[in-house]
């Protein structure tokens, strides 16, 4: 499913806007009713929405928020929705993350009006400056970036003024103009706002508009040796695109005077209007783009992509769908205040997901060899197995069943608590869709392990239920041993083994609260025949295990599964006893 924009109705009204995933039913949230209020006030008569990243890194699930309310917002009100990477600061960012973050907002299942770049309005951004300089409104100081944080005073004391503060607008301009033309040293000087160095808000305390930065960047190569900041160059792209409402979280709230402050001084007509809301914080995590690559660059985690990481492509590896992804963000909906959600929100959804689309199919994780020895050596039979009871239309698959088969290994207990009903000796189970089982006898190595289980099969019982009424309190997963996939499979759990990661002691930093069993590589795993065919992040329910993709690693005779999620959340409870 590729949601996509509809531009073919004419003039936007509130009555005939289109719900996306939110559904018909849905209440507004906030930012929708000033939308809505907006259009009822004839404010706009198109909404225009954009997605703004920068590409210093690999987007993560708090994009995926902002991502499905920009374009949501879009398909919605039968808007547009742009795709803009913010890329102001050459030294960190990068094609890899530009074409990561495309891949990422595709597989999300958005397509977006135009692909722009903030470096497509360089020439204009340094027109603006020119003309702030020429109004009194800019200036260029040569305060060390030291001296210009001492000057900006703090949270309680106002700041001071530059002594370069009062430099004419003609020597400005001609410092400026010499900036660009690459005659001076990177941090010799920089161009400020002249605001108010008393003002509470520190970001409006002269902020800098554009610094030196001798570096290539990768649209723009070396023709420019300014870069305009961040704060500058956002909300004069947001005017230049014509967007209606600038959708950005909660820390931007702050800096919502600056870009006001800007638009009023620079653009004639409408302007943008920047709303914020609650940026998406999980816990067992982190989200911070810097500590991130901290873990890939430090090699905690294999890459942005590990399947433990919170970003989009991680969760792609892991066996994400979009569609589990995109119904994750509507229900926790938006929010004005900071909050954190409980990453167990997410993985219900992907369940909720996977549960109505994912196939069934038998592996045995940790394999015990079970021998049945009244079934007729060499005899191989087929039993029907359901695909997904979820789904009627699945239908049946057929499934070999032999003599020798294998279990889980703790499906059995030769000595087992009260409250344990898979195999021991003497107890009887069903073999999903197959028999009804007993275990006889018990094999062991010189070790005392055992090794083999021996069973007798009642043949009155094929498909998994007994003619005289008699029942069992276990049903088993199973595969022949003669027919078994010999696969790898990942376990994977969550990255950090607190809820607050960042939460530390002196001496402490996030990463010693890394979970040392996020990732469980196992090598004996035994598969139904018919995984032979499965495809590179195909998804499959493990019977009784939980949900598991094909990871891209796979090779030809070697398929590696990497497990999504369990079948519940056992993780909570653990936690509670473990604080």
């Amino acid at each position: 499913m590729v949601l996509t924009m509809n531009q073919s109705e004419g003039p936007l009204t509130p009555a005939n806007a289109v719900q996306s995933d939110r559904g018909a039913s849905a209440p507004l949230d906030f930012i929708r009713q000033i939308i809505t209020d907006d259009l009822a006030a004839g404010a706009h008569t198109h909404i225009a929405t954009r997605f703004p990243p920068e590409p210093n890194g690999y987007l993560h699930i708090g994009h995926a928020k902002s991502i499905c309310l920009n374009f949501g917002v879009a398909l919605e009100y039968r808007g547009t929705c742009n795709l803009r990477l913010d890329d102001t600061n050459p030294t960190k960012e990068d094609v890899e993350y530009v074409e990561a973050i495309k891949e990422d907002v595709r597989w999300l299942g958005f397509t977006w009006n135009a692909e722009l770049y903030a470096s497509d309005y360089f020439e204009q951004l340094y027109g603006f400056a020119v003309t702030l300089i020429q109004r009194g409104l800019a200036y260029v100081d040569s305060l060390t970036a030291d001296q210009i944080r001492e000057y900006r005073g703090t949270l309680t004391q106002p700041g001071r003024n530059s002594p370069y503060r009062d430099r004419s607008s003609e020597e400005s301009l001609d410092l400026f103009g010499r900036m660009r033309a690459g005659e001076f040293p990177d941090g010799a000087h920089v161009l400020r706002a002249k605001i108010d160095m008393a003002s509470p808000n520190l970001n409006m305390r002269d902020p800098a508009l554009y610094r030196i930065r001798h570096a290539s960047h990768h649209r723009t190569g070396d023709a420019w040796c300014i870069y305009p900041m961040y704060d500058y160059a956002h909300p004069l792209s947001d005017a230049i695109e014509g967007i209606t409402h600038s959708l950005c979280t909660l820390e931007f709230e702050d800096h919502r005077p600056l870009y006001d402050w800007l638009v009023e001084h620079l653009i004639e007509g409408e302007r943008p209007q920047q709303i914020e809301f609650a940026r998406l914080n999980l816990n067992y995590t982190v989200m911070s783009k810097r500590k991130l690559l901290q873990l890939v660059q430090q090699k905690h985690v294999s890459g942005w992509d590990d399947p433990r990481m919170p970003t989009i492509s991680g969760l792609r590896r892991r066996g994400y769908t979009p569609e589990s992804i995109r119904g994750f963000c509507s229900r926790i909906g938006m929010a004005k205040k900071e909050n954190v959600i409980d990453v167990a929100q997410l993985e219900h959804s992907v369940r909720e997901d996977l549960n109505k689309r994912a196939p069934r199919v038998m592996v045995v994780l940790d394999p015990l060899k079970v021998v049945i020895t009244n079934y007729p050596e060499g005899q191989v039979e087929e039993v029907d197995v359901i695909n997904n009871p979820e789904d009627p239309s699945a239908g049946t698959r057929k499934v070999a069943f032999s003599r020798e088969l294998y279990v889980e290994r703790d499906d059995f207990m030769e000595d087992p608590p009260n409250k344990f009903f898979r195999l021991a000796p003497g107890r009887e189970v069903r073999l999903r869709c197959a028999y009804f089982v007993k275990c006889q006898g018990v094999v062991k190595d010189a070790s005392g392990k055992v090794i083999e289980l021996r069973c007798t099969y009642d043949p009155a019982t094929r498909g998994g239920d007994a003619p005289d009424g008699r029942r069992v309190k276990a049903t088993l997963h199973w595969v022949s041993a003669a027919h078994a996939l010999p696969v790898r499979v990942r376990l994977y759990d969550r990255l950090f083994s607190v809820e607050d990661a960042e939460a530390t002691q002196e001496g402490q930093t996030f990463l010693d609260h890394l979970n040392p069993t996020s990732l469980q590589i196992l090598t004996a795993c035994q598969a139904e025949e018919s995984l032979r065919e499965a495809q590179e992040m195909s998804r499959y329910q493990f019977e009784r295990l939980g949900y598991f993709c094909v990871d891209p690693d796979s090779r030809s005779g070697e398929l590696i599964f990497n497990r999504t999620v369990s079948l519940r959340d056992t993780w909570s409870k653990i936690a509670r006893k473990n604080p």
